[in-house]
């Protein structure tokens, strides 16, 4: 590979907002500077572009094995590379489970050409059904970098207590997905005087603010007394009173992190009066005020990374009536531009929560863009008009409510070493 990004605004690092070419060759950054005179078998350029940290997505569905029609390995790398993202976690909600050193190594495996890496979240609990402990240390040398029972929310109190406890000891992160299942179960949006309206069944924000209460408790339990500094990270916070609860629980010094996904940035709970299928996801859109919040929530860096929650759904999943249809929004190929378009944020700010921020929550080493080292880049340009288009999409899922439909932020292309992916290459 030998390649030269040319006028490149490069985001974070010690070249924070320096604009310069940089030269990538046999893997590893060889030169940064003005106007480079340097032969390279291609160049990239474009009116804004950008080159950051490859970025991180910390989660993501993949149910290979088991539903294989909805999203398989090789098209997931695809998707994700399009998607600008180097480094993925994937949730362990495959069929069976991600539970056994077998099922983390299939998950973990590199793809041929691929810049992407996929990174592994076991099972907390047996077939994430919350009853009963995986081998979670086991799990953790087969190289899982975090532990939860993804799609679901660890339910029992002394289950995950005993888990933040078991699993400070090494180190290891727990990832919740904060809502009381009893107050969701049968819901099919949120809550409040649109879901009166419309006549479905609602899911009160209180679901969340509940297993936030209980769960923080939990962890300011664990630390004080095993004098342990347990990891929990919070998943997909939706409202507004969860980010306060986040916010505090910082300020008291608790070992917390947050994060919510690029879609709950551009929909409300009124967008669904229409009953399109494809703004079914979980936990539900919300209020406008909890919009307003998570934008500043991830503005103040309360919550650490924007994340996917990329969930590709096959045609028999989604196409149906609205209280039918399964949630989730396949989501890789445009979590930038719909985070660049209705998040509010600056650009730098945006970038850190694609980069540092999760990278930090996961415990992964920093990556910098400076001569000589490793080549790990993303390349943008946040201020190019995209459509996404299925014919051009790289998920199986086609189950993305943004088709046809204009949003900000073009990915040109991700690079690690000596594998890249590049736009229209």
């Amino acid at each position: 590979m030998n390649l030269v990004f040319r006028s490149a605004r490069l985001l974070g690092g010690s070249l924070h907002q320096t604009v310069a070419d940089v030269w990538v060759k046999n893997g590893r950054i060889e030169q940064i500077g003005p106007s480079l005179q340097v032969e390279a078998g291609r160049e990239v350029r474009s009116p804004n572009l950008c080159l950051s940290a490859g970025w991180c997505d910390l989660r993501t569905h993949l149910p290979d094995p088991g539903h294989e029609s909805r999203e398989e390995l090789s098209t997931l790398h695809r998707a994700a590379a399009a998607g600008g993202f180097a480094d993925v976690l994937v949730l362990p909600n495959s069929q069976p489970v991600r539970q056994t050193k077998a099922s983390i190594g299939f998950a973990r495996q590199p793809l041929a050409g691929s810049p992407v890496r996929l990174l592994a979240a076991a099972a907390l609990t047996l077939d994430a059904a919350g009853k009963d402990f995986t081998d979670m240390l086991d799990l953790h040398q087969a190289g899982a970098v975090a532990f939860t029972d993804g799609e679901q929310p660890s339910w029992d109190a002394d289950l995950l207590l005993k888990s933040l406890q078991y699993l400070a000891q090494v180190d290891a992160l727990v990832i919740q997905r904060p809502e009381e299942p009893t107050l969701a179960r049968h819901g099919q949006m949120h809550e409040g005087l649109v879901s009166n309206q419309l006549g479905l069944r609602g899911i009160p924000a209180m679901a969340e603010e509940l297993m936030l209460q209980r769960d923080l408790r939990l962890l300011a339990y664990a630390a004080a007394t095993f004098s342990l500094r347990p990891r929990l990270h919070f998943s997909l916070l939706s409202t507004e009173a969860g980010v306060g609860l986040v916010r505090k629980a910082q300020k008291e010094g608790l070992n917390v992190t947050a994060d919510t996904a690029a879609h709950y940035l551009a929909f409300t709970d009124e967008d669904l009066s229409g009953f399109d299928a494809l703004l079914k996801v979980s936990p539900p859109f919300r209020t406008r005020a909890d919009v307003n919040a998570l934008r500043q929530g991830l503005a103040d860096g309360t919550l650490q990374a924007v994340v996917s929650d990329h969930c590709p759904l096959d045609e028999e999943a989604k196409n149906l009536e609205f209280d039918l249809a399964e949630p989730g929004i396949s989501s890789l190929e445009t979590t930038f531009a719909t985070a660049n378009t209705y998040g509010n944020l600056p650009l730098e700010t945006l970038i850190e929560r694609l980069t540092t921020g999760p990278r930090a929550v996961l415990n992964l080493a920093s990556v910098s863009i400076e001569t000589g080292q490793t080549a790990l880049l993303t390349a943008f340009d946040p201020d190019a008009i995209v459509i996404p288009d299925p014919k051009s999409w790289q998920s199986k899922g086609r189950n993305n409510p943004f088709f046809g439909k204009n949003l900000k932020g073009k990915v040109l292309g991700v690079i690690r070493g000596h594998e890249a992916w590049l736009a229209d290459a």
